[in-house]
């Protein structure tokens, strides 16, 4: 009985071995290395895109192949896409992230449930959870010594206020008896969004990143302008109607030491209005981009920030896509701007255009 029992125990032994090792070759570690095998080695510049893709670029026919070329073409590191939907049960994180691995290039990212994706061709240490559905976060690891804290914004579209002065309503999106002009009654209709409360999330959040000596990064969608562009230059211009406005997350952002890329480099918003939104899209027809038939409501509603940090140097900043907007109901071109333009070189697959950044870091 003893020989049968030793027996018995060899047996159970090997097996156990053999589970073992079968089950240490299936460990995701190896899958971790592989994956940081394939990751862009820094070299201390780092271009960080900002784009409205549109619903996934559905509303465009080939939308989301021209989504995978705009990122083919502006060889961005980091990405923040807006209007993600998920669609048929697909996870659009994982689609683009393979359409563009066809392409020649390789993408970290990860499944959100909110309508903004980050993609970055450098590893995604974590996905640290943020109460806010407006903000999608996650820790990027540069190298042995940098980390970034990205977030991609993709804030309220309600309660549009700069709508008000140029005689539409934010809400309705009805055409107004007459222009609102009355800056308090501006505002509380812009406070009435969900906005400035995912801003807040992001300042008390990103606090902690800045004490553990991440760089900060927040860029996508605001549906919000600046109150860097609504100012005493601007003032009768762009149907603005003489108003001057502190759009209150761009003064939030401000007074927490977060710069905005655009006006950091090109700080005249008269020279340089740096428009997002909308986009003179060639590609669908005009009905579906205009929103304010009688008005100019051309605007910097897509943006990328960063904090202030003496590692971090602004190298250059260019708006993605065509250069034409929406004017009156009516695509135009104005060649008295001096903004500068990474041009599509095929289809445009939205409304917005994009911004990108380029950064220096020590």
């Amino acid at each position: 009985m003893k020989s049968i029992k030793i027996g018995f125990l060899l047996v159970v032994t090997l097996i156990v071995t053999v589970f073992n090792c079968e089950k240490t070759k299936k460990e995701p570690v190896e899958e971790i290395e592989k994956e940081e095998d394939l990751a862009k080695t820094f070299d201390g510049t780092l271009k960080v895109l900002a784009l409205n893709m549109w619903h996934e670029g559905t509303a465009v026919d080939g939308g989301f192949d021209a989504i995978a070329e705009v990122l083919l073409q502006t060889e961005a590191d980091i990405v923040m896409l807006c209007e993600t939907n998920n669609y048929n049960e697909t996870i659009f994180s994982n689609r683009i992230k393979d359409k563009m691995k066809t392409m020649g290039v390789d993408y970290y990212t990860f499944h959100s449930a909110k309508s903004s994706t980050v993609l970055s061709k450098y590893p995604i240490v974590s996905m640290p959870s943020i109460e806010t559905t407006s903000l999608t976060k996650c820790i990027v690891k540069l190298d042995e010594t940098t980390q970034l804290a990205v977030y991609g914004a993709h804030l309220d579209y309600t309660h549009y206020a700069c709508y008000l002065p140029r005689g539409y309503d934010g809400i309705t999106w009805k055409k107004l008896p007459e222009p609102i002009l009355d800056i308090d009654q501006i505002l509380e209709q812009n406070k009435a969004s969900k906005r400035d409360e995912a801003i807040n999330v992001f300042v008390t959040d990103a606090v902690k990143e800045q004490e553990k000596g991440n760089l900060v990064f927040l860029a996508g969608d605001f549906n919000e302008p600046s109150h860097l562009d609504w100012t005493e230059a601007t003032k009768d211009l762009f149907d603005h109607n003489g108003t001057v406005v502190p759009w209150h997350n761009s003064v939030t952002l401000q007074q927490n030491g977060y710069l905005d890329a655009y006006r950091q480099k090109y700080p005249n918003p008269v020279t340089h209005p740096g428009f997002t939104w909308a986009a003179y899209n060639t590609n669908v027809e005009l009905s579906k981009l205009t929103w304010t038939p009688e008005a100019d409501d051309r605007d910097r509603i897509d943006f990328v920030y960063y904090n202030e940090d003496e590692r971090l140097t602004l190298e250059d900043v260019i708006i993605v896509g065509p250069s034409g907007c929406i004017v009156r109901g009516q695509g135009e071109e104005d060649t008295s701007l001096s903004d500068k333009f990474l041009l599509p070189k095929g289809k445009w697959p939205t409304d917005h255009k994009g911004v990108l950044a380029t950064f220096k870091i020590k």
